[in-house]
């Protein structure tokens, strides 16, 4: 196919090679692929193909970072009202994608989370109890930065968006996935990664510092 369209980039060539010679499929596609959408399968072989992941979220808690009994309400709360094996499905496979963060030698992985998503009591006073605090013990693993951005920085670009910055092997393999209410979103035009890029080089630039972001989370997991 590089013959074919004239790819004379051998880095990307051999990037590519490297992906598709797999021998095995990943866990997502044989238990996931007839009960969730194509985006959430297609989001999980992403990541676990990432070199490091950069992200930013307004309105929730990151998927990464979400215990099991956290992420159980988000679903719960879909519509149409999903059925519980279905609720359960979708758990169970955020869960698992949170490997990328847990398995040996993870690669890195760059957050920043609004504080408004800290106040939300998602599940209850004990469940976003529970959820500040492994944000907290997460925040503290040497290849997760976790900057939270603060109601005192008022307005910011891309207020509102969800983002997920895929780094690929190379930088022309590199995907951002958007959050939206009909899935997840997949861009890898040169021009919108760049973008978006530049964008969370802002917002990481006007969060806090993560040890200010880990004093902000104990304060409000007090106060819940």
């Amino acid at each position: 196919m590089a013959n074919v369209y004239s790819c004379t980039n051998q880095q990307c060539i051999d990037a590519l090679v490297d992906m598709a010679g797999e021998k095995t499929r990943g866990w997502w596609w044989d238990a996931y692929r007839e009960v969730l959408p194509s985006g959430l399968i297609t989001l999980a072989e992403l990541e676990h193909h990432a070199t490091a992941i950069r992200a930013a979220f307004t309105s929730h808690i990151p998927g990464m970072l979400q215990t099991t009994e956290h992420a159980r309400e988000i679903f719960s709360q879909a519509i149409p009202t999903p059925t519980p094996p279905e609720v359960e499905h979708r758990v169970s496979h955020r869960i698992k994608r949170q490997d990328v963060v847990f398995r040996e030698n993870p690669n890195p992985y760059s957050t920043v989370i609004h504080e408004a998503a800290l106040h939300m009591r998602v599940g209850g006073r004990r469940v976003a109890r529970e959820q500040l605090k492994h944000l907290i013990d997460m925040s503290e693993r040497d290849h997760i930065t976790l900057r939270v951005l603060p109601f005192g920085v008022g307005a910011f670009p891309g207020s509102g968006q969800s983002i997920n910055y895929l780094c690929g092997p190379v930088p022309e393999l590199n995907t951002v996935q958007l959050d939206q209410f009909h899935g997840p979103v997949l861009l890898d035009a040169e021009a919108h990664v760049e973008r978006y890029r530049r964008l969370l080089d802002v917002v990481e630039a006007a969060a806090l510092s993560p040890g200010k972001t880990r004093d902000l989370i104990h304060a409000i997991a007090q106060n819940l």
